[in-house]
């Protein structure tokens, strides 16, 4: 089972978009759902609350690994393979752990589940570069990730907390993306670099008598440069990761301590949170590459840093709320551009496939790594270690998004591949 293969990286469309951005929402649910996850089985199984958290962290560990372990696959003609396989799985595991709520079937079908759930974030991720404006795609998908999990999120606790509400959730978004995953696209021939078909429809020389250009394709960088600049950015990601999402999983420790924040502040602040990321997936959607990325990523990061620091400095509960929601927006964008960087370093997906479970490599033990910052350095201390990290981590992450604009780039004195001038011409891609 594999996909036909462009030769170049293909215009966005209704089927391939749809596919992408579902099997990647099936793959980070469990993320988002995580604290219902923790009420489902402490109803269910009956275990504690700390017990619960273990078993969701194991979940998001799994997806984490299995992403990661299956991520070289998605950057070749397995992918909709590793795709099909990790959702049918999810779809099974999931199911079974929404329907039959015992111990002895829920926590096993949910650590299957999250295996499943690797694979379709690997195949999801590394579908990103197969698109012609990583940036605006990846703006697009931030903007159904978050629509699509505000609504759930939204839904489920009206449902109730049941298993078979919360992993009944989760084996459906699966279900959703295993039919549509057909339009997920493979990964070009000619990853990253020029138009393979405008490469050899245009000659290279023409006689002396014509007055037209010389056309000669983009060089893009060495094999080895990408190579270093791809796991330089990998481990940035996972490091970043765990500097934001400390400071997501102690927003309420360190806004009750310095501010007063109450829990229904601290509710507004997370859904504020969450429209300030809709706001800025919305705005990268329509900028998309006009204003590169190494110059915006410096800027968010630094700004992400400063409030980070600050939100331990004000004492006004309302002030921390605006800094908080003004944080996790800036957050939010940063990311994108994360991804965007991933996909525009090389067409077949070899670093966007792995970037988002390296995100979860570092995130899903950033409740405990986070506690024991607060218990060790105080609130201020703790903040201002995470913004200090912002600004460190800028510096390989803004010179890895300048190589990766260079890298997706035409050269300078011919014309942009015809995928950018006539986005009609590419079909989408379809199952061999």
């Amino acid at each position: 089972m594999t996909h036909s293969r462009p030769a170049t990286r293909i215009p966005l469309r209704l089927g391939n978009a749809s596919a992408t951005f579902a099997i990647a929402v099936a793959g980070y649910l469990g993320v988002n759902l995580s604290p219902y996850m923790i009420s489902a089985l402490e109803t269910s199984v009956g275990v504690d609350f700390i017990t619960a958290g273990w078993i969701v962290t194991g979940v998001l560990l799994a997806t984490a690994i299995a992403g990661l372990l299956v991520a070289p696959l998605c950057a070749g003609p397995r992918r909709l393979l590793v795709a099909r396989a990790g959702l049918a799985l999810a779809v099974l595991a999931f199911g079974a752990a929404a329907l039959v709520p015992t111990a002895a079937v829920i926590i096993p079908g949910l650590l299957l589940g999250g295996v499943g759930a690797g694979g379709a974030v690997a195949a999801s991720g590394a579908a990103f570069a197969a698109f012609t404006n990583p940036d605006r795609v990846a703006g697009l998908n931030g903007l159904v990730n978050r629509g699509v999990i505000t609504v759930v999120l939204a839904v489920v606790p009206v449902l109730g907390l049941a298993p078979v509400n919360v992993f009944g959730a989760l084996a459906l978004f699966s279900l959703i993306g295993l039919v549509l995953s057909v339009w997920l696209p493979g990964a070009p021939v000619a990853g990253g670099g020029v138009d393979a078909a405008v490469a050899e429809a245009v000659p290279l020389e023409v006689p002396a008598t014509e007055s037209l250009p010389v056309i000669r394709p983009a060089v893009p960088a060495a094999p080895r440069t990408v190579t270093l600049a791809g796991w330089a950015l990998l481990v940035t990601f996972a490091l970043w990761a765990v500097s934001e999402d400390s400071l997501w999983a102690m927003g309420g420790v360190v806004g009750g301590a310095v501010a007063g924040v109450t829990p229904e502040g601290l509710g507004l602040a997370l859904s504020g949170a969450t429209a300030g990321g809709l706001i800025g997936s919305l705005l990268l959607m329509i900028v998309g590459d006009r204003l590169g990325r190494a110059v915006p990523l410096a800027i968010l990061l630094v700004l992400g840093s400063a409030l980070k620091i600050c939100s331990s400095l004000v004492t006004d509960p309302t002030a921390f709320i605006v800094v908080f929601i003004a944080w996790n927006t800036v957050y939010a964008v940063a990311f994108m551009f994360f991804v965007a960087t991933a996909a525009a370093l090389d067409a077949d997906g070899r670093w966007s496939g792995p970037l988002l479970a390296v995100y979860l490599v570092g995130s899903s033990l950033t409740p405990v790594i986070g506690a024991g910052l607060v218990d060790a350095l105080g609130h201020q201390g703790f903040t201002l270690l995470l913004g200090v990290a912002s600004l460190l981590l800028a510096v390989p992450a803004v010179a890895v998004a300048r190589l990766s604009t260079r890298q997706a780039a035409p050269a300078p004195d011919h014309p942009a591949p015809a995928a950018d001038r006539f986005p009609l011409a590419h079909a989408e891609p379809q199952e061999a």
